[in-house]
């Protein structure tokens, strides 16, 4: 599939000349623009470049980390289900969770169960520090 990364990075300035003003917060699913990124990096879908992601750790007020979701039924350790998300069964893709500014937000989807956001936190710590899996 070719990329259309010249239109991404269209997009990507004027997200970078906006003001960040979304507030958000760990455990919550968010439409994130991410883009149209290189090989296997997860891309954004749409003429928007958005998908839906979960935040895993807030660092400050601009900036946090986060895993992607998708729709598309995937088993392996690189993915976890966490349940229905606006009404859709979702997987995290724990293999391309990344840091993104709160620029990059744009619209808050839900806010994930404390218990299910704890198993995808060591899910997450399983697969990428795999000599500290409780």
């Amino acid at each position: 599939m070719k990329k259309d990364f010249w239109r991404w990075h269209t997009k990507k300035e004027e997200i970078n000349n906006t003001k960040g003003t979304a507030l958000f917060h760990e455990r919550e699913v968010w439409w994130c623009t991410l883009g149209t990124n290189v090989g296997y990096e997860q891309d954004g879908g749409s003429e928007l470049f958005t998908r839906p992601v979960v935040i895993l750790s807030k660092f400050n007020l601009d900036t946090c980390l986060i895993v992607p979701l998708t729709a598309r039924p995937k088993e392996g350790k690189y993915y976890f289900s966490v349940g229905a998300v606006s009404g859709r069964d979702a997987v995290a893709v724990l293999s391309q969770i990344r840091f993104v500014d709160r620029k990059r937000l744009t619209v808050k989807i839900a806010t994930m169960d404390k218990d299910v956001f704890r198993a995808l936190t060591k899910a997450v710590i399983g697969v990428c520090f795999p000599d500290l899996n409780p």
